[in-house]
């Protein structure tokens, strides 16, 4: 029973966003390559990643633009976003936590954003964490957030965590943030 347990573990790390290093050539949906440029951007090479603490500009800039934006606008809200609006954002603050090499970050982060946009949610009030391959980010305070995954999106009511969206939503973006910040 403990060896299958020890398994179950190991699948479930394994599924989550790799530690292992893949060769761009056997991966062809881990990187993009910009259609106005002759060279490929390797986003699982080091020299590329967000790392610490970073503004949303770091996302909105080469190279890193050109996936944020390619999803950024090929997202479509869905209805559940509306309910949002009801909700007030006076007490609500975000931490994100992504890697720039995570295929799963280079996806749900610009969405997300999208959706922070929509509901006018306050930039100043959103804190960005870039991680490496291992989870790991040069902060002294990070380990307390105990990321396994990303991206991690928590949310902060009165400076308390209401809830964590991690890697994937378990409806859709919209619904999960909906539901944590309606919880009681």
């Amino acid at each position: 029973m403990k060896q299958f347990l020890v398994l179950f573990i190991i699948i479930i790390m394994a599924s989550a966003c790799r530690m292992k290093r893949t060769a761009p050539d056997q991966n062809p949906a881990m990187d993009e390559p910009d259609v106005y440029r002759q060279e490929y951007v390797r986003f699982q090479e080091a020299s590329t990643w967000i790392l610490g603490y970073f503004a949303r500009s770091a996302m909105t800039t080469p190279p890193h633009s050109e996936w944020f934006d390619r999803e950024y606008n090929r997202y479509e809200l869905n209805s559940a976003v509306n309910k949002l609006t009801d909700i007030s954002r006076d007490d609500i603050s975000i931490t994100v936590v992504m890697g720039s090499w995570c295929p799963d970050s280079r996806r749900e982060v610009p969405r997300f954003m999208k959706i922070l946009d929509f509901w006018s949610f306050p930039e100043n009030r959103i804190t960005f964490i870039g991680v490496d391959e291992l989870k790991n980010s040069p902060l002294g305070e990070y380990p307390s957030l105990g990321i396994e995954r990303v991206p991690t999106f928590i949310f902060f009511k009165n400076k308390i965590e209401a809830g964590r969206i991690i890697e994937n939503p378990l409806t859709s973006l919209e619904q999960d943030m909906f539901d944590i910040l309606t919880r009681e």
